[in-house]
Order: structure tokens, then sequence, then C-alpha cells
């Protein structure tokens, strides 16, 4: 009997001690469920103030402009899915090597059309759509027929030069990379503050007259109120421009009388390989009489791998106001701008120039 009680007693140990260790195991089942598992989305709130789901990883990321694709390239070019825009062989010089290889995917700017066939084949986690206009329900509308199209997050942000650090805080967040845009907002809000207070020193007899002269027979332009010939005002100079803006793309179309007439101390131009008329003001007769041309003070706007001045116009215009206000007034500004192109090229391309590459971006381009 004493066995039997013996044998009871043991067996009902080993029973409590079997659920016990049950009980343990899968209490501790639940907790590494628990703090393993994580969120495939998140909700978040564009710049337009869109309600929009969107992967909680974001590894491959594509844009409607050149705008926003250059923002992202100076952020995170490993998750580029494909480029907005076409680059010459000369532009590439400048550019990553696994960049420059990427696919061109098209853009909705400039009347370009996205691949969305081959855009879907990407399989971007989202879209980013930063445009040059303001914020409207058109770029609201816009984004929503291609999200609905591609079944693919689009996101509105604020492209307007005042809102650069908001956005690139923004896609910093988003993508991962947080200390990487400050150090990006820091050197656009520095160069903003250095040159908007030295454009309050211009007195207005001094202010610098300039015609921008867009186009391959430079006839075409924009007046200070266009978003594309902004940099001007920044900088305080007298844009002489005296036609209606144009919406979109802007280039109004002016005659040769009227360049004639607003006579400007100094013209910029884009350079003949870009289908611009730099070449053809400083050798045709008919602009000979112009006081930039006589002075020779017609200088090309530098546009590797892009355009310092506009078009697109991005974060690559930070280096333009240092460029353009050297330019113009030299006497007030005297940055040295090899130095300023390489550090901008460094900082923001991860690319490393020579003395001499960045000299050959200045070479029709400085005072």
């Amino acid at each position: 009997m004493f066995k039997q009680r013996k044998f009871k007693t043991a067996t009902i140990i080993t029973m409590l001690f079997i659920l016990i260790c049950t009980l343990f195991t899968g209490c501790s089942s639940k907790k590494t469920t628990t703090s393993t598992s994580q969120p495939t989305s998140k909700t978040i709130t564009d710049h337009a103030g869109r309600s929009i789901t969107i992967p909680a990883n974001i590894n491959k990321v594509y844009y409607t402009s050149p705008l926003s694709m250059i923002m992202v390239y100076t952020l995170v070019p490993e998750k580029m899915a494909g480029l907005s825009m076409q680059f010459t062989e000369n532009d590439k010089k400048y550019l990553l090597p696994q960049v420059k290889e990427l696919p061109y995917l098209g853009g909705l700017q400039m009347n370009a059309k996205i691949n969305t066939e081959e855009l879907a084949k990407a399989k971007p986690d989202v879209i980013f759509s930063i445009g040059p206009d303001p914020l409207s329900e058109t770029s609201i509308c816009t984004a929503d027929k291609l999200q609905q199209q591609l079944n693919i997050p689009v996101i509105v942000l604020d492209g307007d030069i005042n809102s650069t650090e908001k956005t690139f805080a923004f896609l910093g967040q988003m993508l991962g990379v947080e200390d990487r845009a400050k150090e990006l907002i820091a050197y656009c809000n520095k160069t903003m503050q250095e040159i908007v207070e030295i454009a309050k020193t211009i007195p207005e007899e001094k202010k610098i007259r300039v015609y921008y002269a867009e186009g391959p027979k430079g006839l075409a332009t924009e007046p200070k109120t266009s978003p594309h010939a902004l940099l001007l005002n920044i900088i305080n100079a007298q844009n002489v421009a005296e036609v209606e803006a144009k919406g979109g793309s802007g280039m109004s179309n002016v005659s040769l009388e009227q360049v004639l007439k607003w006579n400007p101390d100094v013209i910029l131009s884009w350079g003949t390989d870009r289908g611009g008329a730099y070449d053809l003001i400083l050798t045709s007769p008919d602009w000979k009489n112009i006081s930039a041309v006589k002075n020779q003070k017609v200088y090309e706007v530098p546009n590797s791998p892009f355009n310092w001045f506009d078009r697109p116009p991005s974060v690559n215009r930070f280096l333009g106001l240092k460029w353009l206000t050297a330019t113009l007034y030299p006497d007030v500004y005297k940055p040295d701008m090899v130095k300023e192109v390489k550090d901008f090229y460094k900082l923001f391309y991860h690319v490393d120039l020579s003395d001499q590459d960045a000299k050959s971006l200045l070479k029709t381009s400085l005072h």
C-alpha cells in the first residue's frame, strides 16, 4: 500500500511538472510571437493632406519628375527604381555608376509620359510626386489617378524652394536616412541665408539687368513672376523680360527687337549642346549691339548632370545661387567656386571631382 501511495505521488508530481512546463512554454511562445511580429504597412499624410497607406519598409522608389528624382538621388541613390530624365554621355561623368545604368521610365513634366508598363515591372514601393508648381487640386487629381492606375502609393510633396527643409525631412524619415537629410538641409539653409543677406546689400541702382535666353534662338524667356526665373529674384537681380508668364513649363516667346530694346547687362543662356543659343548669341550679328554681348557678359548656365539655374528646379539650384551671385556681383561675393563645386558634387551627387572637372563646368559660366 505504501508503494502504491508512493507511485501515485510520483505520478501526480510528474504530471504537475509537465503541466507547468507546458504553461511556461506556451507563454514563452506567445511572447516571442508578439515581440518579433512587425507591421507590414503604415498610414501617412502627405503635404497635400492625403492619407496614404504605404509599406513599413521602403526599398525601392520612383518619382513623377526630375525634381523629385534629384532629391531621392541625393538621399538614397541605392533605392532608385529608374530615371525620369535622360542623360548625355557628358552628364553621366557626374553620376554614380549604378545610377547612370538605370532604365529611363519617364515622368509627368514637360509633356513627358511615364512608361507605366515598365514601371510596374520595376515594382517601386512608393512614387513621389514633387512638382515645380504649387500644390493644387490638379496635382492631387493627377496623383490619385496614377495611384489607381498602378496600385502603387503616390505621395505628393511640396517642391517650392522655401519648402526644401520640410520636404527633405519628410523624405529622410520615410526612407530611413534622417541624418543624411539633416546634412543636406543644413547646406541648403546656410546657402539661402548667406545669399539673401548679400542680396539685401545690393542698392537699386546697382542691380544687374539680366535677360534669360531660352531655346535654340534665345527668343524664349521667363518674366520675374515665373518660377523658372526664381533665382534672379532671390539674388536681387533685375529681370528685364516684360512679358506675360506662361504656366507649366513656361518659356514665353519674345522678339529680337524686344531684347534689343531691353538691352540687358548680362545674358544667361543654355549651352548649344542643350539646344540653347549660347554660341548663336556670341556670333550672330543680330545680337552684337546688345550691351551684354559687347561687354562679353554672356554666360552659359552650367548643366551637368543637372542645370544649376532651372529645369529641373530642384536642389541643384542651391549651387546655382552661389554661382549666379558670384557671376553677377563679383565685387561683393567672391567664393572659391572651384571648391564650392567640388564640395557640392561630393555632398549631393556622391562624386569626387578634380579641380579640372570643376573648372570645366565653369569655363563659360563665370565673370
